[in-house]
């Protein structure tokens, strides 16, 4: 999550590495007994509204182990040294169905698309440009994995601070910096944008 206010000093440079099965207690770490928020777990892009207040918490914990066991990388982890700071949940679209059921965020055009869909920030880094990092690190990550593009669904704060709970799909300025441009609008604060990657067309482009 993100949260606009006061600017923190530039954190150096991170190392970035997607989510599997070695590096769960990281995601563990990072997430805490809270789940990030509410015992989410990043499993709300993934669950019919039902499921996941039912296994809110601990169940919607299972549920995303289950995904990283099964050998799927479900996103980014951001670490300063050792220490996870920062996660971006990054995968093909298919893998968020909720997405279209929104009338906000549903599909405009059939392009196969990859979607970052999720940003939590450890505390003490937020306001310190981790999102942006972690953006770049996430079409990095696509474009070894044969994506040819990334799509995001930002808030746009009119002005002012913007609490964590609204900004964790990222903010538009955020996107704008990684090179990301708006391709349609259905409600006045929140773009969908788009990053062409660029290079050879990927082979190995996921559905």
């Amino acid at each position: 999550m993100s949260v606009m206010g006061k600017k923190k000093e530039p954190i150096p440079a991170l190392e970035f590495h997607p989510l599997n099965r070695t590096r769960w207690p990281d995601f563990e770490r990072l997430f805490g007994e809270r789940g990030a928020c509410g015992g989410c777990w990043c499993m709300w892009w993934r669950l019919k509204r039902s499921e996941f207040e039912k296994q809110k918490g601990e169940g919607n914990r299972r549920a995303m182990k289950a995904i990283v066991e099964s050998g799927e990388v479900p996103g980014i982890l951001a670490y300063a040294g050792s220490i996870p700071v920062g996660w971006c949940s990054v995968a093909p679209r298919t893998r968020f169905p909720v997405l279209d059921r929104s009338r906000i965020l549903k599909r405009f055009d059939d392009t196969p698309v990859w979607s970052v869909v999720c940003f939590f920030i450890e505390k003490t880094h937020r306001n310190r440009g981790v999102s942006l990092q972690l953006l770049r690190a996430a079409i990095d990550y696509v474009k070894g994995e044969g994506g040819t593009i990334l799509e995001g669904y930002p808030v746009e704060p009119k002005k002012g601070r913007l609490p964590a709970p609204f900004a964790w799909t990222g903010l538009s300025s955020a996107f704008k910096k990684a090179g990301f441009v708006e391709v349609i609008r259905r409600s006045g604060g929140r773009p969908m944008m788009r990053f062409s990657i660029p290079g050879k067309q990927g082979s190995r482009q996921r559905p």
